[in-house]
């Protein structure tokens, strides 16, 4: 299943904070990205679906639909800080495929 570091819950966490947005979770889903696989992303949502997969981050929950689910098997979320960018950052074996058509994740 997704492993979500200490560092990306902490920034969760404190991102819910300061947007008062306490009673919301993460959402992590795959989308189509064509040729290079699927692309990935993070948002913050209020409800979960009854086909959702639930995760537990203590402070927060992360919400997986169905559809993203076998994307993201073995995938970690992580927040990195540094030179080469600051933000969320998906890695695992689907976010790091690359394609034939000169694209890469």
């Amino acid at each position: 299943m997704i492993q979500i570091t200490e560092k990306a819950k902490e920034k969760v966490h404190e991102i819910l904070t300061q947007e008062n947005k306490l009673q919301e979770g993460l959402r992590v889903q795959a989308m189509d990205g064509g040729c290079c696989g699927p692309k990935f992303g993070l948002s913050f949502a209020e409800q979960t679906t009854p086909d959702d997969k639930v995760i537990d981050c203590g402070a927060f929950k992360v919400y997986v639909d169905p559809e993203s689910l076998p994307h993201l098997e073995g995938a970690t979320v992580d927040y990195v800080d540094g030179l080469n960018g600051t933000g969320f950052r998906i890695e695992g074996p689907e976010a790091e495929k690359k394609s034939g058509c000169g694209c890469s994740h």
